[in-house]
């Protein structure tokens, strides 16, 4: 394969999860949380990097691409071990302990939680969360990017 298809699958990869996150969250009625939004951004950068190294053909474009890949692959991976409890995610969208909070420390809590939770999966397939599969699959976007940069 030459580099500029190398280059066009990268892409179209990061276009695809970009496209399947929108389509779980529209068509599959599953909202996202806080670091699913994070998941995206890179994405979308990816997108813009791999557009710019498909039309001027530099080096620079497609380093960025991989770096946004890995970006995302690594937000992927973190999000899978907060879901799966392996660490504590961001206080912001995750839960804690309940015990020995007061009923107005209490109330305030449930008052103050976000809508959607960082820390629960709310899809799965073979037992890995979209996050894990975000995390997987960036992860061989990174390796095409860098196929392409070997090229």
């Amino acid at each position: 394969m030459t580099k500029q298809q190398l280059v066009l699958i990268a892409t179209l990869g990061s276009v695809a999860l970009l496209g399947g996150a929108l389509a779980f969250q529209y068509l599959g009625g599953l909202p996202p949380c806080k670091m699913c939004y994070w998941q995206r951004w890179p994405h979308l950068i990816a997108i813009a990097f791999g557009a710019l190294a498909l039309f001027t053909r530099k080096q620079l474009f497609a380093i960025g691409g991989l770096l946004a890949a890995a970006t995302t692959s690594g937000i992927g991976f973190y999000h899978a071990g907060v879901e799966q409890k392996w660490w504590q995610g961001p206080t912001t969208c995750t839960s804690s302990s309940n015990a020995g909070l007061s009923s107005t420390e209490l109330l305030d809590k449930i008052m103050n939680a976000p809508l959607v939770r960082c820390d629960e999966i709310p899809w799965d397939l073979f037992g890995i969360s979209m996050a894990g599969w975000n995390g997987i699959i960036s992860l061989g976007i990174v390796v095409i990017w860098a196929a392409a940069l070997r090229r």
